[in-house]
């Protein structure tokens, strides 16, 4: 098994960055393709980026493209998103997942491919 705890999150005013953190423990992070998801209140669970296990292919949603960016530290088993010129409407809970199946055909976008994930983070964005 892997458990993951994310870090990172706060509040900020819009224009402003973040940087998130996912620490992994238990296995080799190198052997997960990793995903980020958020959810704010009232909301259903949505993706945010992805990074397959050598971080050499990345995928990200329409909504974040250009302003987040999702890396791996396999060494510091270590998933990260930075988040620059945030938006009220980015507001929400961040979580991370581990996955142990390959993507193929934008699954990385369902929740369901994941089988591990952290407690997540929250990220509030005032404007």
């Amino acid at each position: 098994q892997v458990q993951l705890v994310e870090s990172g999150g706060g509040l900020v005013q819009a224009g402003y960055s973040l940087r998130l953190s996912c620490a992994a423990s238990g296995r080799t992070l190198r052997n997960y393709n990793m995903g980020w998801f958020r959810q704010a209140p009232g909301t259903v669970r949505e993706f945010v980026a992805a990074i397959i296990g050598s971080g050499g292919i990345t995928y990200s949603a329409d909504s974040v493209k250009g302003r987040f960016t999702i890396s791996r530290d396999n060494d510091k088993n270590t998933v990260y998103l930075q988040m620059n010129s945030l938006r009220p409407e980015d507001t929400a809970v961040y979580y991370c997942a581990a996955s142990t199946k390959g993507f193929v055909m934008r699954n990385y976008v369902r929740s369901g491919l994941y089988d591990y994930w952290g407690q997540g983070t929250q990220v509030t964005v005032s404007s």
